[in-house]
């Protein structure tokens, strides 16, 4: 359910619905503690993952809603609840992966949370940071163009950077990959139009509407359709040759 408000971008709805995973995994926290303080055996609840990444991951949303909504305290709040997530007592090995996860992933959403807000100091640090983790390249050159638009930063040499990387990804292909790739020529585009050089912005949309045609995702469709539309003027022909092949497709 929050995977689907999240796609839907729906931010009060993934607000709601973490606060109730995350009041379902208290209660069956408590329950356990309560049960084996009785000398009792813990009530068995199977989850597919450790009881500790739903706790983790409620709060992760809730940052990410907060987020997008722009309560940037709010999401300050939750990104340091999660970064820190040995409140359970002794862990297993298994629980102590989900601990080291959520860590990183904290680092990760607080940079790009800065990045949004306008840190233009931390982007050298940000870069290292992305150096060392491939997994998320695609999603942090995504924000640092999103942040170059909205204040002004000529972020080239860091799109330069790292080129042969987002190749790479882009010739990959699943699902999750692709929607992050789609997310990344959309923004991409947005930058090359913003530094007046629109025929490589009209490239970038090509890019994403093949991606939104491979994930099947209408709305993302019609999104770089109108972006299309509001650049066609400044397309070569052989890119409105290809736009018009991609219609045809989803004819």
């Amino acid at each position: 359910m929050l995977d689907m408000a999240v796609g839907f971008e729906n931010w009060s709805k993934v607000l709601e619905i973490a606060d109730i995973l995350y009041q379902c995994v208290k209660c069956i926290h408590e329950e356990r503690r309560e049960r084996q303080s009785q000398g009792w055996s813990a009530p068995y609840n199977p989850t597919e993952r450790p009881l500790l990444y739903y706790y983790g991951y409620s709060l992760e949303m809730k940052g990410l809603a907060y987020q997008k909504l722009g309560k940037v305290e709010e999401a300050r709040a939750c990104i340091r609840r999660y970064a820190e997530l040995k409140w359970m007592g002794s862990l297993n090995e298994a629980e102590e992966q989900v601990v080291h996860e959520f860590k990183h992933k904290a680092r990760a959403n607080r940079y790009a949370l800065e990045i949004e807000v306008g840190q233009a100091e931390l982007l050298d640090e940000y870069v290292g940071f992305l150096r060392k983790h491939p997994d998320e390249q695609v999603r942090g050159l995504t924000t640092i163009m999103g942040a170059a638009v909205r204040y002004g930063w000529q972020v080239d040499q860091i799109i330069h950077t790292f080129s042969e990387q987002i190749d790479d990804f882009n010739i990959k292909s699943d699902s999750s990959n692709n929607e992050n790739m789609y997310l990344y020529f959309f923004q991409r585009a947005m930058y090359e139009q913003w530094m007046r050089r629109p025929q490589d912005a009209v490239e970038c949309i090509l890019q994403a509407i093949r991606l939104a045609h491979e994930l099947g995702m209408d709305r993302y469709f019609k999104r770089c359709a109108s972006k299309f539309e509001s650049l066609r003027e400044t397309a070569t022909k052989e890119q409105v040759q290809r736009y018009r092949a991609f219609l045809k497709i989803v004819e």
